[in-house]
């Protein structure tokens, strides 16, 4: 069912949280992809898992970039379903698939090119470079299906339907499993393919996603595809339109996972077992951390549907007082999932060294403070993209990863030779470096007296 309210009508917080359910339930699953795999391959030991880390540190350079997209696209629909404009509707959804796929058709053909030479640099043996070779060449399919279902999600979401994603992974998610499980361990006659065998049955996944989602929109929006004319008055207009309101969007997104990722990369020079609790602790940073995201991010869904209708600036702030103070309570919930899958490390993780799990439960007080200035943070940037403060979110991103996240943790593996906690400790203190900006430009709110981008 879509999300719509009357002029004068303050949306409630259950309005958000039935945005919100959904998405984190996608999140979860789309970031469960590693976090699976990651799970399924510990049985093999550390040096499986640091085949996963190396391949998933690369693979997310790209996917990081359709997710960039894939989210301005989103603010765009929700802005065009809030102004009931079908129109818009339609060439924000055309445009924004057709920026996906020439997006990762490139990253692919780059990937082709360099991503041997920097595996080759960068894995501890020969052995750790060949598998991770192998995942990359079938994780490419989940990349190209992604670039597709994102943005079928995107449009969903932006309509207010954030149940139909949900339920494409709740398909697919089951797949996975079975399938990797079968073709890691060789089960049931099928050929024992160890981390290969994970990637395959992730691809198998997205396939199945998309597909779903695919025949939902032609048989539920095919009138849409149908709807005459363009936003701009032409698809080229349309398509430029689309890529100065994205671009900053895109920039903000690909830097963090530039950043994250090169991060990732420093972590890989790390010994095996530090490296190891890395990559473990990270998807679940992600998948635990998608309850407060989800939240902002349905957040800034209403706020683009309530701007597109012009929406008073006194409902806006009645609508996101009581959604900042819901976000303190997804953010306590976050530091509960933390603390227990870091309390309960030795007996999810058993097959590991005794010291990567002590390494992973040293992560515990990091992990029990992060969500509260990273929920805060979210609501500030979500609410203020939605206003069209694009460019000033993208700066606060920016100088927070490149003048502090990155080179500090340079400094730390390479020159400090600090021990991983501390290391890991980094993400924290990057969400503090960037509460003042988010929130001085929130609470100054030219954001709600903007006009909708055309």
């Amino acid at each position: 069912m879509s999300t719509t309210f009357p002029d004068r009508v303050v949306p409630s917080n259950r309005s958000v949280f039935n945005l919100a359910w959904p998405l984190t339930l996608k999140a979860i699953m789309l970031h469960g992809i590693v976090v699976i795999d990651a799970y399924l391959v510990s049985s093999l030991g550390e040096a499986a898992v640091a085949v996963l880390g190396l391949s998933a540190s690369i693979a997310g350079l790209l996917l990081g970039l359709i997710v960039a997209f894939s989210t301005a696209t989103q603010i765009r629909i929700a802005q065009a379903f809030g102004s009931d404009d079908p129109v818009f509707l339609k060439s924000a959804l055309l445009v924004g698939l057709t920026i996906n796929l020439a997006v990762v058709l490139a990253g692919l053909v780059l990937l082709a090119a360099f991503a041997r030479t920097i595996i080759d640099g960068l894995a501890h043996d020969a052995w750790i470079a060949d598998q991770a070779r192998r995942y990359l060449a079938v994780f490419a399919v989940v990349i190209l299906a992604e670039a597709v279902g994102l943005c079928l999600t995107s449009f969903f979401n932006g309509c207010g339907e954030t149940r139909l994603p949900a339920l494409s992974y709740l398909i697919a998610v089951p797949v996975n499993v079975a399938v990797s499980l079968v073709l890691i361990h060789g089960l049931y006659g099928a050929p024992e393919m160890g981390v290969t065998g994970a990637a395959i049955g992730s691809a198998l996944a997205s396939l199945l996603q998309v597909g779903f989602l695919a025949l939902v929109l032609l048989r539920s929006r095919a009138d849409l595809l149908r709807v005459p004319g363009w936003r701009n008055g032409t698809f080229p207009a349309s398509l430029r339109r689309h890529l100065v309101f994205a671009l900053p969007i895109a920039a903000t997104f690909a830097s963090a996972t530039i950043a994250a990722n090169v991060c990732g990369l420093i972590y890989a020079t790390l010994p095996v077992n530090q490296f190891a609790a890395m990559t473990i602790i990270n998807p679940w940073v992600n998948v635990a951390g998608t309850v407060g995201m989800s939240w902002a991010q349905s957040t800034g869904i209403i706020v683009a549907q309530l701007l597109g209708r012009r929406t008073s600036e006194a409902t806006l702030d009645a609508f996101l007082a009581g959604a900042w103070r819901a976000s303190l309570v997804a953010s306590g919930i976050v530091a509960a999932i933390y603390a227990a899958v870091c309390l309960a490390t030795p007996w999810i993780y058993a097959d590991l060294h005794r010291e990567t799990q002590v390494m992973l439960l040293s992560f515990l007080p990091i992990l029990v403070l992060l969500p509260f200035p990273k929920g805060s943070n979210a609501i500030c940037g979500n609410t203020l993209r939605a206003g069209g403060e694009t460019v000033y979110v993208m700066h606060v991103f920016l100088w927070s990863q490149w003048l502090f996240r990155v080179p500090a943790t340079a400094v730390f593996v390479f020159w400090f030779e600090a021990s991983v906690t501390w290391i890991f400790a980094l993400l924290l203190v990057e969400e503090l470096v960037k509460l003042a900006p988010f929130h001085l430009r929130f609470f100054k709110g030219d954001w709600k007296r903007g006009v909708v981008p055309q």
